[in-house]
């Protein structure tokens, strides 16, 4: 094997990559190691083995995560993804089916790999993020100076991304994820540059503003007997009704949420040491997935959710800078459609736990135990670095 061919297999990030996006997102998967063992203690219940195991899975998918990371930086182009954005839909659309032969927790979102002696399940529809990203920046990005209609420019994105989300919300009944495949569907979408699109950008606009104002006001008071009155499942009512006031059922819907408020005031600004949680020995559902963020304040205080919290603004910040920066529309679709994946989980995730929105079941990326959430996001930066390391190179406007 000659030189050449050796830089081509080489696994290192490429030539003039961000190395502060890179190392944000080292520190955060190393921390989310730390905390997924430290929360899992609570539910192995003195189970060695069973602690074992999870940590070992954690540390496997994270370092699947990390090469699919670099790999994601070095192949990805442009030309590539054209050519091949027909059979990687495809093969999206067939994991989101497939994952409807279990059932996991309710919902029928996982794939059951069979391992002897260990469970392990792969959500498609995070993977299924990254591909929208790809989409819309193949089919929409760069198109300014074509002549074509609203119709013809948006007809494969919106059977696409409407086909992913229709699969995942309605056949899989994972609202939340669908909710976060559309808002990074419709960010992306706002970020193209063409006359044809721009009457319906502009009504796009004003239809998010009216869905957020309407959503503070369904959370107030005046809103509760709306909620009740919405054609929806019981528990996804209750969703609503326990974030406006959880100790209205305290040991049944607000259960979850009120061990999270109590983990929250335990810790302080301080913590109460790394291990050290009592909330996690108690009967906590989710302390290790979607609510580990309260994990992490009662052992680590604010200053453990302030490492989570600069090492996102860091990512979504960078990201953002050189999105600003090119005038490639595909680079700034990429970039801003990664930083959006990054800000609306922690929206969500964050506003959940502490009650400040209905849960969503949405997971602190790169921190809350999850194979599958790990490794798409860092497969996502992946992405984000490539485009960042060719405009760097003068490959990209």
């Amino acid at each position: 094997m000659n030189v050449t061919q050796r830089r081509k297999f080489s696994l290192r990030m490429p030539y003039r990559y961000d190395m502060i996006i890179h190392l944000c997102t080292l520190i955060l998967a190393v921390f989310g190691l730390f905390m997924v063992a430290s929360a899992t203690m609570g539910q192995a219940g003195g189970d060695v083995m069973s602690l074992a195991k999870t940590i070992i899975k954690q540390l496997v998918f994270t370092v699947a995560g990390y090469l699919g990371m670099v790999v994601m930086a070095r192949w990805f182009s442009f030309e590539r993804v054209k050519r091949l954005i027909a059979p990687i839909v495809l093969m999206t659309f067939i994991l989101l089916l497939m994952a409807l032969f279990w059932e996991v927790g309710g919902a029928r979102a996982w794939i059951k790999i069979p391992i002897p002696g260990q469970e392990v399940t792969i959500q498609p529809s995070e993977f299924a993020k990254v591909v929208i990203i790809m989409v819309i920046a193949t089919y929409l990005g760069d198109i300014r100076n074509q002549k074509l209609s609203a119709r013809d420019l948006l007809r494969n994105p919106l059977l696409i991304v409407g086909g992913f989300c229709f699969i995942v919300a309605i056949l899989q009944s994972d609202f939340g994820s669908a909710i976060v495949m559309a808002g990074i569907a419709c960010i992306c979408f706002l970020v193209v540059s063409h006359p044809a699109l721009a009457r319906l950008q502009r009504g796009l606009v004003i239809i998010l503003l009216i869905g957020v104002a309407f959503t503070v006001w369904i959370l107030s008071p005046m809103g509760e007997h709306l909620i009740e009155s919405l054609p929806f499942e019981s528990y996804q009512i209750q969703r609503f009704t326990s974030a406006m006031n959880p100790f209205a059922d305290q040991y049944g819907s607000g259960y979850q949420l009120i061990n999270g408020l109590v983990s929250f005031a335990r810790g302080g600004w301080t913590g109460l040491g790394y291990g050290n949680s009592i909330q996690k020995y108690t009967n906590f559902p989710a302390a290790s997935t979607d609510f580990i963020l309260a994990i992490v304040v009662e052992e680590l205080g604010i200053f453990g959710f302030l490492i989570i919290l600069i090492s996102y603004g860091f990512l979504v910040g960078r990201m953002l800078m050189f999105a600003m920066k090119m005038k490639s529309q595909r680079g700034r679709v990429v970039l801003v459609g990664v930083s959006m994946y990054f800000f609306i989980h922690f929206l969500f995730n964050v506003g959940g736990v502490t009650g400040l929105i209905p849960l969503t079941g949405v997971p602190l990326l790169m921190i809350s135990s999850g194979g599958s959430s790990t490794m798409a996001v860092m497969i996502a930066i992946g992405m984000a670095q490539a485009v960042i390391a060719q405009y760097r190179q003068k490959k990209l406007d």
